[in-house]
């Protein structure tokens, strides 16, 4: 598949003779709100400003618009209007904010990505973002890393500004890992791109994963199909949902015991027979999955109590349920590095694992072993 181009913005509204159908998928934001942060502000990842270093509850952020989706990335947050617009700030030392941020203190608040098209998703990595358009057209900025450094985003290194990565197909979703990108098209294929030293983009052998090997980082950086054959059968699948976390991406077609690598897609038994899934989300080492009942389960390492299932859980290899959130039916789920989230029906929200960078949202650092409500004077009357 070809590399991304540059496409020139202002001879984009000429382009009338290769109208395509608008997209949408479930996963897409619909519900409007207003933008809450809390946590480390040392870099503007908060859209606070300068003046404030770090908050330890929930504060309001400035943004022009309703807000229907919020991403976060390694120092750098993303937030998508209902009106499609995308405002970015925080961390743009690799053009992760896809903006202009020369004037001083413009990248501590929120500010417009100029874009072509109304964006219907967004997502966000270490040191990267991609929006899709509404049209089915992905947009992306910054650099995608390895355990050496940057390896650009595409062959021509670090993009500042947006570029259209994917032109010849139709996406419906992404979604970002630390360093990788994972795009679903309206076939039910899912493309990849990014670093692929874990296996994360499914599709690059082993002695190819650091930067491309012999073959260099074109085959790592231009988007690829990731091909997998449906449980019992010859026949390729077909996808309805994907999910990515840092080192590990998750396809949904209609966690393994051991320690290894997984460089080419696998059937994960203990999801595919746990029942059905509505969205999974990941950390470093665990993974936070929400079933079509609003139950919540993790797995993955205990430390810091991320999986909220008490102190000395144990490290979980098969998704266990969360007990303190039992009797309470979730609709959203969320994972940072060493933490996790839940919002319930009633829009109250849950966090637990880390605290110590404030991003609980509890008032104090310490970590908590199991979900606790967050509270606040901006949570009041929301």
């Amino acid at each position: 598949m070809p590399q991304g181009k540059k496409r020139a913005i202002e001879n984009n509204k000429n382009e009338g003779q290769n109208k395509r159908l608008k997209v949408s998928h479930d996963s897409h934001g619909r519900a409007q709100g207003c933008v809450l942060t809390c946590g480390q502000n040392d870099v503007g990842q908060l859209g606070l400003g300068t003046e404030i270093m770090e908050r330890t509850r929930m504060a309001l952020v400035d943004v022009a618009d309703p807000v229907i989706q919020i991403v976060a990335g390694g120092m750098h947050t993303v937030c998508l209007s209902s009106t499609g617009q995308v405002y970015t700030f925080g961390c743009n030392d690799e053009g992760a904010l896809g903006r202009d941020t020369s004037e001083e203190g413009s990248d501590t608040r929120p500010g417009k990505v100029a874009l072509p098209a109304p964006i219907v998703m967004v997502s966000a990595g270490d040191s990267h973002t991609s929006a899709l358009t509404d049209d089915g057209r992905v947009y992306a900025w910054g650099t995608f890393r390895d355990a050496n450094g940057s390896i650009g985003l595409t062959n021509r290194g670090i993009e500042k500004l947006p570029i259209e990565l994917i032109q010849e197909e139709v996406v419906i979703k992404v979604v970002s890992g630390g360093d990788h990108l994972v795009c679903l098209t309206d076939r039910g294929e899912l493309l990849s791109l990014g670093c692929a030293e874990q296996g994360q983009l499914g599709r690059i052998a082993e002695c190819f994963a650091t930067r491309g090997g012999r073959k260099g980082l074109d085959m790592l950086l231009s988007p690829g199909r990731v091909k997998v054959k449906k449980y019992h059968s010859r026949k390729l699948a077909k996808f309805s949902d994907v999910w990515a976390a840092a080192y590990v991406t998750f396809a949904k077609e209609n966690s393994f015991e051991d320690m290894v690598n997984r460089f080419l897609p696998e059937r994960v038994r203990s999801f595919s027979e746990s029942g059905q899934w509505s969205t999974i989300c990941g950390g470093l080492h665990h993974t936070v999955a929400l079933d079509s009942n609003g139950k919540v389960f993790t797995l993955g390492r205990e430390d810091y109590g991320r999986l909220g299932l008490g102190k000395n859980c144990g490290e979980k290899q098969l998704p266990t349920l969360v007990p303190a959130l039992k009797d309470m039916t979730c609709t959203a789920i969320g994972a940072g590095g060493c933490c996790s989230f839940a919002v319930m029906s009633d829009g109250s929200l849950y966090s637990w694992g880390m605290g110590s960078n404030n991003q609980l949202g509890l008032g104090e650092e310490d970590d908590q072993d199991v979900p606790t409500k967050v509270a606040g004077k901006q949570l009041e009357t929301r």
